[in-house]
């Protein structure tokens, strides 16, 4: 059995994905949508083609993993792709936020995508993708949005490494790193501090980063990035010091 599995399923890219999957994949035999809203994933499901099997679960919770896990070695799945969208970030100075939240944040954003892809690889096969939710944030540090950021540079920098590492055996991975997009993300990072004001004029629709990323993917590219103003800005932090970059910002707020 064919199967695609998506993480944070019930809204933004992750339910983007989903839609966008249903549509371009005739040869999948299911879709296992994975988040913790299960009333959200349902509707989700009502609106798709294929077959979804529905796993309402934090990714952050070892116990779920676990029954995770089972469900894999049960189900004799071949995971064609894997994508994994659960994570969220948080604005504010690094003091004035809670540090639970933060170490939260790290938690899903970081363990809890290593820790699915870990389980998943076993049961990919050549030609199989993964797709992993980073950031432009990742492209340099972000004052005011330290620990998210931070977050993000591991994501992009595993992806990398472990897409060199799995190139052999003919499985790919691309990291997405989208800047602003128009999805839920702000109206939960936004609650105690605010991004700058330029960084809004960049944002983009959840269409076009899936689209732009299930592409770069098919092409084996690394590195998705949407949007000429993100593709300017990778480029930048790639040529210019950050100790510059982080001076220039500083006189933006």
């Amino acid at each position: 059995m064919n199967i695609i599995i998506i993480t944070g399923a019930s809204s933004g890219l992750g339910q983007e994905f989903a839609l966008q999957i249903d549509t371009a994949f005739s040869n999948i035999d299911e879709i296992w949508l994975i988040a913790r809203r299960k009333e959200r994933m349902q509707e989700l499901a009502r609106v798709m083609e294929h077959k979804t099997r529905i796993i309402p679960m934090d990714v952050t919770n070892e116990y779920a993993m676990d029954d995770f896990e089972d469900l894999l070695e049960n189900a004799d799945a071949t995971v064609r792709m894997l994508i994994n969208c659960a994570g969220y970030g948080l604005m504010g100075a690094f003091d004035d936020l809670a540090i639970e939240e933060q170490l939260g944040m790290l938690t899903t954003n970081c363990e809890g995508l290593t820790k699915l892809t870990y389980l998943c690889l076993p049961y990919m096969r050549r030609n199989s993708r993964i797709i992993q939710l980073a950031s432009s944030a990742a492209f340099l540090p972000q004052p005011g949005f330290a620990m998210y950021a931070a977050s993000k540079s591991y994501v992009l920098s595993f992806s990398r490494a472990l897409g060199e590492e799995l190139r052999a055996y003919g499985v790919y991975v691309t990291a997405v790193c989208p800047g602003p997009v128009d999805t839920e993300f702000f109206e939960i990072a936004e609650q105690e501090g605010h991004t700058l004001g330029v960084k809004k004029y960049t944002m983009v629709s959840p269409d076009r980063v899936v689209e732009k990323a299930l592409r770069d993917s098919y092409l084996r590219k690394p590195v998705s990035v949407c949007s000429l103003p993100m593709k300017a800005f990778h480029t930048i932090t790639k040529l210019v010091p950050h100790g510059m970059l982080l001076h220039a910002m500083r006189h933006m707020k």
